[in-house]
């Protein structure tokens, strides 16, 4: 049996209660958050086997696992976006062509040069994540706002493991907030 790809602003039937124009939207947002996802994810596993330096083996085993956990969201949005009634756009290719990602320098091989071009990814992609907990909510789609603040929250700590190999002890910035003890 042939498959039939859905047309941009069209829809499977589904009896989610959300209403149509509202999971079209969201569809939409998720399909570009998947390709955002998929392109991160292969950026992640290009340093992973690429990686040069004193640090290999912790960097090499820390891009693996970012590589995975960003898998799983790659997974979670696409399966959303099915949920909806939505079409969900995943192959490299439709990444490649959609992403918002800058592209992985293919010179940076040494792992400080790595790490710091992934954080610059992994904050990209995090502020996009995060403008989607609002757009989301937004558009009326709760379950896909609460999906993005989790999404956030885990690539959060993935730049903080990131950028914790890049600050020493003069990396501290001036808030002029005070902080209780």
């Amino acid at each position: 049996m042939a498959q039939r790809h859905v047309p941009d602003g069209k829809l499977f039937s589904t009896r989610n209660s959300l209403d149509t124009d509202i999971r079209v939207d969201v569809v939409r947002t998720l399909n570009q958050s998947l390709a955002d996802t998929t392109d991160l994810m292969t950026q992640v596993k290009h340093a992973h086997w690429n990686v040069k330096g004193p640090q290999f083996q912790q960097l090499h085993l820390l891009f693996d696992e970012q590589a995975e956990l960003l898998a799983g969201h790659a997974d979670r949005i696409a399966e959303r976006a099915t949920a909806l009634g939505g079409h969900a756009m995943g192959t490299a290719r439709m990444a490649a062509g959609n992403s918002r990602l800058d592209e992985f320098p293919d010179e940076a091989v040494d792992g400080m040069d790595v790490v710091e071009t992934l954080a610059d990814r992994f904050a990209e992609h995090g502020a996009y994540l995060r403008e989607n907990i609002d757009a989301t909510l937004d558009m009326g789609d709760a379950v896909t706002s609460d999906m993005y603040t989790e999404l956030t929250e885990e690539v959060d700590k993935q730049l903080w493991f990131l950028e914790s190999h890049l600050q020493g002890p003069d990396a501290v910035e001036e808030t002029g907030i005070t902080i209780p003890e």
